[in-house]
């Protein structure tokens, strides 16, 4: 999970330097902290997108070996059909 380090004093000396009271200062700060913390949360890290990559990849393999076993059932199935097509004509 990512870290992001947020300093709420700093804030909440900033917002008092800009006239806000002590008070008001620390609810913003906590709140502003409870958001962020919330979003970073919700963040993928690199290891979760490789995670998914490879999975994304395996299904597709998958994907891609039935892909091909439906393409040469087709084959015999259209083979068929012209064989008796031509068995009609020729018999």
């Amino acid at each position: 999970m990512a870290t992001l380090t947020f300093d709420t004093l700093k804030i909440v000396k900033q917002l008092k330097g800009a006239g806000f009271e002590e008070r008001e200062a620390e609810a913003i700060s906590n709140a502003l902290a409870e958001s962020q913390k919330a979003v970073i949360e919700d963040l993928a890290t690199k290891f979760d997108l490789k995670a998914l990559e490879s999975k994304i990849d395996k299904d597709l393999t998958e994907i891609k070996a039935e892909q091909r076993l439906i393409k040469w059932m087709l084959g015999f199935v259209l083979a068929g059909v012209a064989a008796l097509i031509l068995k009609s004509f020729f018999a």
